[in-house]
């Protein structure tokens, strides 16, 4: 008979460190894809607007993204349709836009609306990088194993 020990507090630390690395790599990808690479980064509200987390419950980890405060930070992940609204000027006395070959200024503009393509950060971040994350979870679990 062939009896197998492990320590169960090794691997679940081993598998916690793991996880927070997959976290601080999906972090720095995601931030890419923020600064230009899906979105140009005029200000940086939605990068600045991510938050991460490494969460724990029992058995169970898990990495939990989340974009909060910004309306508009869903539509650019998963894309959709605006209504038409009414644009407002905020900190100036106008609003400043290029029409034709003019420059119009304007204290209201009536926005027709429009469809906003995809440009996932979140979702596509995930996809490229699953194969890696992956397997550096395997092989942490393996050199905790291989430790005892």
């Amino acid at each position: 008979m062939m009896v197998a020990e492990f320590d169960v507090r090794s691997l679940q630390d081993a598998l916690c460190a793991a996880v927070e690395s997959v976290r601080s790599r999906l972090d720095v990808r995601i931030r890419q894809k923020l600064s230009g690479e899906i979105l140009q980064a005029r200000f940086g509200a939605i990068a600045a607007s991510v938050s991460s987390s490494v969460d724990q419950k029992d058995a169970e980890t898990s990495i939990t993204y989340s974009s909060t405060n910004l309306p508009y930070a869903e539509i650019q992940e998963f894309g959709g349709k605006t209504a038409a609204h009414e644009i407002l000027t905020q900190r100036a006395r106008a609003l400043a836009f290029a029409a034709s070959s003019d420059q119009i200024f304007a204290r209201r503009v009536q926005h027709p609306g429009s469809v906003v393509p995809s440009r996932s950060y979140f979702r596509s971040s995930l996809t490229e990088s699953q194969d890696e994350l992956i397997s550096n979870l395997k092989q942490a679990i393996l050199n905790a194993l291989m430790q005892d």
